[in-house]
């Protein structure tokens, strides 16, 4: 008798604790893994053929009324053949379908874009994988079975037959009599009438529904995703390690850390030594902490209404404003918020702390 690897049966997620990175997600769509939902692709399309068929209702008819009367009038005519009839047939069906066939393509196509994000192109979910063929019983059985998702989705179809069979029940119940009583109209057409207003409104309503269901499995499917793709520690850690030397990766690093820094000038300004101006068009605040840091850094720089905004903290709190064009200009440029000042600048910023007396301050 063969063992099963109790492995299969092991949680899919264990020890997958944090959420996962950007860079995850990313390498998720470029392979056209996102978070969809079908269900809200089918109801919007099935609402969409709905609204479609309401609205072109009379025209169908007519053309419906036009095919039969032409079938009718030639069907023992000897000059018509079978190849007429035919294509006579095949005209008015791609009439009456290809309407429906534009709307649901563009209606499914909008609302891929919109649960995407945009388009995705790749092909990689019809790439073959053997490893598929492996059978990982455990994880099928968990996830067909005993998880989140499909409890869900038996609550859902459990819910949508209710939901439907309740919709019908209360607009018949509410047509009924009209609907006994047009068994007694004369002709067909007003009791066809009044049973097609009944239907259309089963209908319009039923697919409204279902595209608020669609719109709550979406949400449920993107709280699934990112749980699908939960890391380890450890994996985030490894992610960093393979990233850190990116130059892409290092620059958005750089940037959001310049951007955090940034947004604390007012406490940058009030604690710096100095804010060097131009003294309308830049103004950088630098600090130096004597023993810890080789040479002053920037913690704060801004141009136009950003630097008169730093000149009126450092005024409202008495730092020092020290006016050198070209000074405040070059680092404004060359410098970064959180950087040591360039070396080509130390002399200019020495004669700076000298004139301001930074040397007396501090003993």
């Amino acid at each position: 008798m063969s063992q099963i690897d109790l492995q299969w049966f092991a949680p899919e997620d264990e020890g997958r604790t944090e959420e996962p990175t950007e860079h995850k997600l990313r390498k998720q769509r470029e392979e056209g893994r996102v978070a969809k939902s079908p269900e809200l692709n089918g109801s919007l399309v099935f609402l969409g053929g709905v609204l479609l068929l309401v609205a072109l209702a009379p025209w169908m008819e007519r053309q419906l009324e036009e095919m039969l009367i032409f079938f009718f009038n030639n069907v023992g005519h000897s000059k018509v053949d079978d190849v007429q009839f035919a294509v006579v047939f095949a005209r008015y069906f791609l009439l009456l379908v290809i309407p429906f066939c534009i709307v649901g393509f563009i209606v499914g196509v909008v609302a891929n874009l919109v649960q995407n994000k945009g388009f995705i192109f790749s092909m990689k979910p019809i790439e073959p994988k053997f490893d598929r063929i492996v059978p990982h019983l455990g994880q099928y059985f968990q996830r067909t079975l005993f998880s989140f998702t499909a409890v869900f989705n038996m609550i859902k179809s459990i819910v949508k037959v209710i939901v439907i069979a309740i919709i019908a029940f209360v607009i018949i119940r509410s047509d009924i009599d009209a609907i006994l009583s047009s068994q007694h109209v004369p002709g067909p057409m007003l009791a066809l009438q009044r049973f097609s207003k009944t239907a259309s409104i089963m209908l319009i309503v039923a697919g409204v529904i279902l595209v608020g269901i669609g719109v709550l499995d979406f949400f449920v499917q993107k709280r699934d995703f990112k749980r699908q793709n939960k890391m380890t520690k450890q994996e985030v850690k490894q992610e960093f390690k393979e990233l850190e030397g990116d130059p892409e990766v290092k620059s958005h690093l750089d940037q959001a850390q310049r951007e955090m820094l940034s947004q604390n000038i007012p406490k940058a300004v009030k604690e710096a030594d100095v804010v060097i101006t131009n003294p309308t068009h830049f103004a950088v605040a630098v600090q130096w902490e004597r023993g810890v840091q080789e040479a002053p850094v920037v913690t704060a720089k801004g141009e136009d209404m950003t630097a008169q905004n730093m000149k009126r903290i450092a005024r409202e709190n008495n730092v020092p404003l020290m006016e050198n064009r070209p000074l405040a200009r070059g680092l404004y440029h060359d410098a970064k918020v959180g950087d040591i000042i360039p070396e080509a600048y130390w002399r200019a910023i020495a004669i700076i702390y000298a004139q301001i007396g930074f040397m007396d301050k501090k003993n």
